[in-house]
């Protein structure tokens, strides 16, 4: 499995923590014994977790041009019909997911299309939870459109996540694959994908399991059918 070479820093932070943390407890007297063994215990921990945190698995994308796929590995937390009036202009259905510590941040392009980030809006820290969390907390924006559909994509900061990371172009417009790689959420978040109601049926409930660029979320809608 591959590991985010974005652990480095954090685990070069813990080397100097815990370096320091045993400097302190030598200088106190303790044993080099007993705090090799605490250190050593407890660094192995921390390393251990964020080699953990910072894994990105390969993944199975669908095929199916009609086919959405998760944007981010979590918990469906809430199915909401909202109007967007500032990007898509249109009654629309989000869906929220819930990322805990536990599962994997690296974030997917839910379909393929002309992606084209927005910004990163400063706010609060609310628990990713609340629905009030959706506008006013720290988040990116990236809005991806294609022939079929569009779709306004949030990576939201949470109390404990620090940051969100778009990982392509922040000045052109670039096309992206469903289920390509576009960014990262660090320590748990929230991630809303925005689609036009018209455009989509929802296929996941409240509730449900999903994996980045893997589970099938929704289904775009066959405009054309009908009859002739």
């Amino acid at each position: 499995m591959t590991i985010r070479l974005e652990v480095v820093p954090f685990v070069i932070a813990v080397a100097l923590l815990f370096g320091l943390l045993a400097v302190i407890m030598l200088w106190k007297g303790l044993s080099w014994q007993r705090v090799a063994g605490l250190c050593g215990i407890f660094a192995f921990i921390c390393v251990a977790y964020l080699l953990f945190f910072f894994r990105d698995p390969e993944r199975i994308i669908p095929a199916g041009d009609d086919l959405i796929v998760a944007a981010a590995d979590g918990t469906v937390a809430a199915i909401t019909d909202i109007h967007e009036d500032k990007y898509l202009h249109a009654d629309c259905v989000r869906i929220s997911i819930f990322l805990s510590l536990f599962d994997v941040h690296v974030n997917r392009a839910p379909i393929a299309g002309q992606s084209t980030f927005l910004g990163y809006y400063p706010g609060q820290r609310l628990f990713t939870f609340q629905e009030k969390s959706s506008e006013v907390n720290q988040h990116n924006k990236i809005l991806i459109t294609n022939t079929q559909t569009r779709c306004l994509l949030c990576q939201i900061v949470g109390p404990v996540c620090r940051r969100v990371v778009y990982w392509l172009d922040h000045d052109h417009i670039v096309p992206v694959a469903k289920g390509e790689k576009i960014g990262m959420m660090k320590f748990g978040s929230r991630l809303d994908l925005y689609f036009p109601k018209a455009d989509v049926e929802v296929l996941v409930r409240i509730g449900d399991k999903v994996r980045a660029g893997e589970t099938i979320v929704a289904r775009i809608k066959n405009k054309s059918s009908g009859p002739e």
